[in-house]
């Protein structure tokens, strides 16, 4: 039996998926559903430090995930990849902004929410990642 990281699927079953079915059952409440969908995927995924998500977003083939500052409440990462692979022009990132806030909040302990913006400019996305000192998660 071999293991899941050596099977791969088509690019062109992924996009489908993503960038046609999930628009299509969502519909207007996508952007919202993704968001709690991505939080949700990293309750069953954890990641215990920033490095430990970086991986993830590698390894399931989201992109290469950089983290460019650091603030007292908060970080920037930036997100890049193939410009044919990263569909930056069709494609939401609410599912990756959630994972990340979710991650971030779990590591923290600080209600976190996080904002994606995209640049087509430069083909990556940018992901504003805030946290409330004053919010203490349980």
């Amino acid at each position: 039996m071999t293991s899941m990281e050596n099977k791969t699927i088509p690019v062109f079953g992924y996009d489908i998926l993503r960038d046609y079915l999930l628009p299509t059952i969502l519909g207007k409440h996508e952007k919202d559903v993704l968001y709690w969908a991505g939080k949700d995927l990293a309750r069953k995924f954890p990641c215990m430090d920033i490095q430990l998500i970086i991986s993830f977003f590698q390894d399931a083939g989201w992109g290469i995930l950089t983290l460019t500052e650091e603030e007292k409440d908060g970080y920037i990462f930036q997100l890049s990849n193939d410009v044919d692979l990263l569909k930056i022009t069709e494609r939401s990132f609410r599912i990756e902004a959630g994972f990340i806030a979710q991650q971030i909040q779990s590591i923290n302990g600080y209600l976190t929410e996080c904002y994606d913006e995209k640049d087509e400019k430069q083909h990556q996305i940018t992901f504003t990642v805030k946290w409330d000192p004053k919010e203490k998660i349980q």
